[in-house]
This record gives C-alpha cells, sequence and structure tokens, in this order.
C-alpha cells in the first residue's frame, strides 16, 4: 500500500521527503516572470537616477548666474548697442552693431551698384 501511494505521487508523511515530481516548466515560468521584473525595476531605478542627476546639475551648476557674469555680459550690451565718442580728434565713434551692419550692407550695395554701371 505504501508502495502504491508512492508511486501514484502522493506525498506520505512517513517517506521524510515529497514524493511528488517538480513542475519545471511551471518553476521555468516563475523564475523568468521574477528576472523580467527584476530588470524592469532596475532599468525604472537607472532611469529615475539619471533625470534626478540632470537636475541637480541643473540646479547646482547651470542656473546660477554670478555677479560678474551679468556684469559682463551688461558691459557687452552697452559696447554692442550704444552709440559713444571714443576719440574726436580722429573721428572715432562707437555706434550699435545693428546700425552697422546696416552701413555695411549699403556700402557693398553701393559698391556693387557703381561697379555694375561700367
Amino acid at each position: 500500500m505504501e508502495d502504491k501511494r508512492h508511486k501514484e505521487g502522493r506525498a506520505d508523511s512517513g517517506l521524510g521527503y515529497e514524493a511528488q515530481e517538480v513542475d519545471i516548466k511551471r518553476v521555468v515560468l516563475i523564475g523568468l516572470g521574477f528576472l523580467v521584473i527584476l530588470i524592469a525595476s532596475l532599468i525604472l531605478i537607472d532611469q529615475f537616477f539619471m533625470v534626478e542627476k540632470e537636475n541637480v546639475v541643473q540646479n547646482v551648476v547651470l542656473k546660477p548666474e554670478s555677479i560678474s557674469l551679468r556684469e559682463l555680459r551688461a558691459r557687452e550690451d552697452e559696447a554692442l548697442n550704444s552709440y559713444k565718442v571714443l576719440d574726436p580728434q580722429q573721428g572715432i565713434y562707437r555706434i550699435p552693431i545693428s546700425r552697422a551692419m546696416e552701413l555695411i550692407a549699403d556700402e557693398a550695395f553701393e559698391g556693387t551698384r557703381t561697379s555694375g554701371e561700367h
């Protein structure tokens, strides 16, 4: 009788071990499921930390603007966009860069117009 239960795959408390065979397919599927969940979790955690790192770099390094940088930009803006007499004896003046580009374009246009008439 004992051998019959053992052969049928039923557990017997007197044997000291599980008499049924392990379902390998089920074990492999559960293992693969855990592996997929583990890999997905690692990818999500990696993406989270990459976004957080970019936020820290933005807030600590790129966002703050120093006082000296603001002063430099103000001086550059003034130099590029204002009129000023630099040397009145020699006739040296500073004009806004946009106006200077217009004058140079007009001179180039006039030069091509007069050279084309010859």
